[in-house]
């Protein structure tokens, strides 16, 4: 899950994202894909002799000089066969669901989601914005208890991070004018994939539209041969680091049409996410809606760096509203096109990025998804976060520690630990000035 009001925590990483992905973290993945894979190809051959024990039998009913007898034993061997074959499927079925969510299958998760969705509804926790204008997708209010609980939240996270860490804390316009988003890169690649429907113009997020396709394929056809199986997966694993043309040729390969009305898709284009607006009446004044409170903290570094006494390092704090554009806002809370953004900028002299505090979190041990298990088909595996340093999967004691933090953030917020993991961004994902960046991601 993840609240609208993102939780993001930065020392040239974001921690908290859209946490659309799942995990399940209850056994060995390595084991529970061996299972699967091996009752893959356990059904492929009890499907294989159901196919030759029919041919068999419509091969007997024809010949000329074929028993009675030796017809009925041939019909009852094949609904012998018929019968495993279909344990073999429901043994795959229960496999794949487990895979996905806890035993659960895709259509009980979502089943529960709702239910979730329409209690909170119900009680005002919150409540689609402007819904006797039959609403915008993307945009909630908060009601009474939604806030009580947004602010206690806010205010733990103000306790657990600016205070705990003696940070300096900002607040900073939602407008930021074209040049700063100019330099930081988000005017040119603030993007996300976009795909049309050819006759209606309705708009799909490129990257979801494969995803949806990938996983709807794994779980409901059990005849899939390995390696397609393998193919479908390793497609999900490297999704975000998919070129445009490489995500249209699979949603082309695929033959991937529009969910609503199965017409053709466009080839995948860039979209910006950013809410243009301009600044003052003339309109000679460019500006957006800001993706994010970071910019504000950077252009503002000078000036703390003297507030902080011209030392290194330390870490700047804004809690605010954050805009986002996105093409296809869905699943309630899970993504918006406005939040609230809670970051740290914490720096550091590149020269020295160790961490006197980083003991007090060394010995956790957190679920990790590093880039090469996510390119190889691999799953996330336990690792204790001094080894991810001085291994060099987590890039320095900074940011190892700041893991360490927002993992004790998170479960002490009440989040399971085995439904927690944090997945290292592939090179296509990184931002341009990122060393290394890992993601929080709950299940």
């Amino acid at each position: 899950m993840r609240f609208p009001f993102l939780l993001q925590s930065t020392a040239l990483l974001k921690t908290l994202t859209p946490l659309s992905k799942t995990l399940t973290l209850r056994c060995s993945f390595s084991a529970m894909a061996s299972a699967e894979e091996s009752l893959r190809r356990a059904l492929a051959e009890k499907q294989s002799a159901v196919d030759a024990q029919a041919a068999a039998v419509r091969s007997l009913k024809s010949a000329s000089g074929a028993s009675p007898s030796d017809v009925e034993s041939a019909v009852e061997a094949l609904k012998r066969l018929k019968i495993e074959a279909g344990a073999a499927a429901r043994k795959l079925q229960a496999a794949v669901a487990s895979a996905g969510g806890g035993g659960e299958s895709s259509a009980s998760r979502e089943a529960f989601r709702v239910s979730c969705v329409n209690t909170l509804e119900r009680r005002l926790f919150y409540i689609p914005s402007f819904k006797i204008y039959r609403g915008v997708a993307g945009l909630y209010d908060y009601g009474p208890p939604g806030c009580a609980v947004k602010a206690n939240v806010l205010a733990y996270w103000r306790q657990h991070f600016v205070l705990e860490e003696g940070m300096l804390e900002v607040d900073c316009p939602c407008v930021t004018p074209e040049v700063v988003l100019k330099a930081s890169g988000h005017v040119e690649k603030f993007t996300d994939l976009m795909v049309k429907d050819e006759k209606t113009g309705t708009c799909y997020r490129a990257d979801h539209l494969l995803k949806d396709f990938c996983k709807e394929k794994l779980e409901k056809d059990l005849t899939l041969p390995p390696e397609k199986v393998a193919e479908l997966k390793h497609v999900i694993a490297v999704l975000d680091d998919l070129s445009p043309d490489e995500l249209g040729a699979k949603i082309k390969e695929y033959e991937i049409t529009a969910p609503d009305t199965k017409n053709s898709l466009s080839d995948p284009y860039p979209f910006n996410l950013m809410f243009h607006t301009s600044i003052g009446p003339s309109g000679l004044l460019p500006g957006y809606m800001r993706p994010e409170t970071a910019q504000g903290i950077f252009v503002n570094f000078k000036d703390l760096y003297y507030y902080n006494g011209n030392k290194l390092p330390f870490a700047a704090a804004q809690i605010g509203q954050a805009f986002r554009n996105e093409i296809s806002p869905r699943q309630g809370l899970l993504r918006v096109r406005e939040f609230t953004l809670a970051e740290i900028e914490h720096f550091v002299d590149p020269d020295d990025k160790a961490h006197p505090k980083f003991a007090d979190v060394a010995t956790s041990e957190i679920w990790m998804f590093p880039r090469e298990e996510q390119l190889s088909g691999k799953s996330a595996k336990k690792i204790v976060l001094a080894e991810a340093v001085s291994q060099g999967t987590v890039n320095n004691e900074t940011l190892g520690y700041f893991i360490g933090r927002v993992y004790l953030f998170l479960t002490h917020l009440g989040i399971d630990k085995d439904r927690l993991r944090f997945r290292q961004h592939l090179p296509n994902e990184m931002a341009h000035y990122a060393a290394d960046c890992w993601d929080a991601e709950i299940e």
